[in-house]
């Protein structure tokens, strides 16, 4: 395999770090107040380049979106699951999927910019639908593992897990500052934290197990 020059690697180093800066700057400002030249900047690079990478400033926010995407399933992927324990493979994926979100703010933040514009740039990709099936395809195989042992139900479908676990990770971090004034309590507080892993832990089990 024929390794890549000099110049083939500094042009991937140089999209490599327009991306990251657009993650940052995306995830603060959204896509409005992504200006292009905010970006480039915070690259140490020129706005031209943004155009001849990514095609467009919109070229550039599918390809924040597909790359927060891609850094997820990379993640997940090497999440050690024993196939045999079901249940605590189960566990496994819903405890990755809350720390994940926690350590990783701009993947929210990213998601729910686009979600302000209703999907209109991520519909655009194909390589996004592709990470959502291999998160979809582990939990598929955790589910068909505690079918055939007996101990989960066998009409719970992988997408609907997928979308309940997400669901209880997502909203909670999303609206944790509106919520905690609503509430009249700290979600960010450690206990607060460590309650809600919990109760989302428990309440995932539960739907799936026979018991």
């Amino acid at each position: 395999m024929k390794r890549p020059g000099v110049r083939e690697l500094a042009a991937q180093a140089t999209r490599e770090s327009i991306l990251k800066a657009a993650i940052k700057v995306f995830a603060k400002s959204g896509f409005a107040g992504g200006r292009v030249e905010k970006i480039s900047k915070a690259a140490k690079s020129y706005d031209r380049m943004i155009y001849y990478y990514f095609g467009s400033k919109e070229g550039l926010f599918i390809a924040a979106l597909e790359e927060i995407y891609r850094r997820f399933c990379e993640a997940e992927a090497k999440v050690d699951l024993d196939m045999e324990q079901p249940v605590e493979s189960l566990r496994t994926v819903v405890l990755f999927t809350w720390n994940y979100y926690q350590k990783h703010p701009e993947f929210i933040t990213l998601l729910n910019s686009e979600n302000l514009h209703r999907g209109r740039h991520i519909s655009k990709s194909m390589q996004a639908r592709e990470y959502s099936s291999a998160a979809i395809a582990i939990l598929d195989q955790v589910l068909k593992s505690g079918i055939a042992k007996g101990v989960f139900r066998a009409d719970v479908q992988a997408r609907d897990l997928y979308l309940m676990i997400s669901s209880l990770c997502y909203f909670y971090l999303s609206n944790r500052f509106t919520l905690s004034a609503f509430l009249g309590q700290d979600l960010e507080a450690a206990a607060a934290l460590s309650h809600w892993e919990s109760v989302i832990t428990d309440a995932v089990l539960r739907v799936v197990s026979r018991a």
